[in-house]
């Protein structure tokens, strides 16, 4: 069956324009929310089932972090006290050593806080959220086959097996880092694009509540740094935890039985094994392989002005900033913010959005992976304490001279790219000024050392009796 709804639609409105979003996950469906918002006729497609009414719910299930940016971007939709009220927040990082000993890394300042978010949850509600608008339509089991990028046709495969075709004046791609709508994108002259697989995996375990309360201190982020590896914990409503093992592929490969997996959780993780549980952990190491992470950058994020890339179909990143899905509904923001600048003229909006987002996009990417290192290796250092003490202490008395990266990046809307370069003009000025500081010490060390002064032999309480003279002159 054909389909046109440009022309069914126009009938009975004259302004309004169908816009199809394709990819019914967290992003699709925040967008689908904006779109509605506005008075478009907006229909979701999405590949997978209903996950309202899926038993299982396919996919990842990486906990996510919600913070200001993702905030906002749900604020304007009305849906940020729903999503906050269902998050646990997390005040710092806690640091598990090798040795058993644990201490926390704070976020931020007193006060500020990410939300630890289930995956699932979130999607679920807003789909529903979108539902709401009488302008939405969600169509689930459709499968995108093709799209035309010169008139905006799409043809999709229904679960029954029929194709649809469907006419939109905006295609949004929000179908994820392996995008479908991206692949049309490939085939144009001047799109960049590099995908990058890192050498590690992820597993997921969970640990279970003990005595129905969580097994652990619960407003944190528990990470256990081993330089190469690391494993992280997230805590849920339900009081468990769900614990991720970061590694590199060929160190999965090694640990084949589950012996093995209690060997290099006794050398590495000893504190997680009662928590876990022996016996879950050996079963639940091997339920899954270890998964991928891809890095995913390209541009522009627009074809003409039929077509526009958004979440990790145009930018899929590595998770370790909790920034994924903040991002990917910033751009949802940044989108309507431009839409209400150029009077939501698409042959407008769409460069405009591309020529704002991607060098925004493209510095999260990189904070991301360069953030893998910190959160394995950095946090063992002790120059590395020393210094995001000295940030936080400098950002306290000079507020608005000095803030941390992670400050910018996760309780600001600071654009990311100018976030980049402020952090890396800090750092200049904060290193060279530790030197001299360093440099002053030495040296008025050595000249005390080599030059000693002839003190008079007075009495503390002398001295004060002085001071307190020359104050009363003034």
């Amino acid at each position: 069956t054909t389909m046109d709804y440009s022309t069914n639609f126009s009938k009975s409105t004259s302004k309004k324009k169908v816009v199809a979003v394709v990819g019914g996950g967290l992003v699709g469906a925040l967008n689908a929310c904006y779109f509605a918002k506005r008075g478009f006729q907006v229909e979701v497609f999405e590949s997978r089932e209903d996950i309202r009414q899926a038993k299982i719910v396919k996919g990842r299930s990486i906990n996510l972090a919600l913070s200001h940016r993702g905030r906002q971007a749900l604020k304007q939709v009305g849906m940020e006290d729903t999503i906050v009220s269902k998050g646990i927040p997390m005040h710092s990082r806690m640091i598990h050593s090798l040795n058993g000993t644990q201490y926390p890394i704070p976020y931020g300042k007193k006060g500020q806080y990410i939300l630890s978010v289930d995956r699932a949850n979130l999607n679920k509600e807003l789909l529903s959220a979108a539902e709401t608008y009488s302008n939405t339509k969600l169509n689930f089991a459709h499968k995108l086959l093709n799209w035309s990028t010169e008139t905006g046709a799409m043809t999709f495969l229904r679960a029954d097996g029929a194709k649809e075709e469907i006419q939109a004046d905006l295609i949004v791609g929000c179908d994820g880092a392996f995008s479908a709508i991206r692949k049309q994108f490939l085939r144009q002259s001047r799109f960049n694009f590099s995908q990058t697989y890192i050498p590690h995996g992820y597993l997921e375990l969970t640990m279970p509540p003990i005595n129905g309360e969580f097994a652990m201190k619960p407003n944190y982020l528990h990470i256990w740094p081993r330089n190469t590896f690391m494993m992280i914990a997230l805590p849920n409503l339900d009081k468990t935890f769900t614990c991720t093992l970061f590694m590199p592929f060929d160190e999965f490969e090694n640990v084949t039985t589950g012996d093995q997996v209690i060997e290099f959780f006794q050398k590495y993780f000893p504190d997680a094994i009662p928590l876990i549980g022996a016996d879950a952990l050996k079963r639940d190491y091997f339920r899954l392989p270890a998964q991928a992470m891809v890095s995913v950058k390209c541009s522009p994020y627009h074809l003409s002005d039929k077509c526009v890339l958004m979440g990790d179909a145009a930018h899929a990143v590595v998770p370790f900033y909790g920034q994924g899905m903040n991002a990917g509904f910033e751009d949802c923001l940044v989108f309507n913010e431009i839409m209400d600048q150029l009077n939501e003229d698409f042959s407008a909006v769409l460069p405009e959005y591309t020529r704002v987002r991607v060098p925004d996009d493209h510095a999260i990417a990189d904070l991301a992976m360069y953030n893998y290192v910190e959160m394995r290796s950095h946090v063992n250092s002790k120059w590395f304490l020393f210094r995001k003490y000295i940030d936080n202490f400098l950002h306290i008395i000079m507020p608005r001279t000095i803030i941390p990266l992670y400050t910018m990046v996760t309780f600001t809307r600071t654009r990311y790219h100018e976030a980049v370069k402020r952090w890396h003009w800090q750092d200049k000025v904060i290193n060279q000024g530790l030197l001299c500081v360093a440099a002053s010490v030495v040296g008025g060390s050595y000249l005390l050392v080599r030059y000693p002064p002839n003190m008079p032999n007075i009495s503390i309480e002398q001295l004060w009796t002085r001071l307190q003279a020359l104050k009363s002159r003034f």
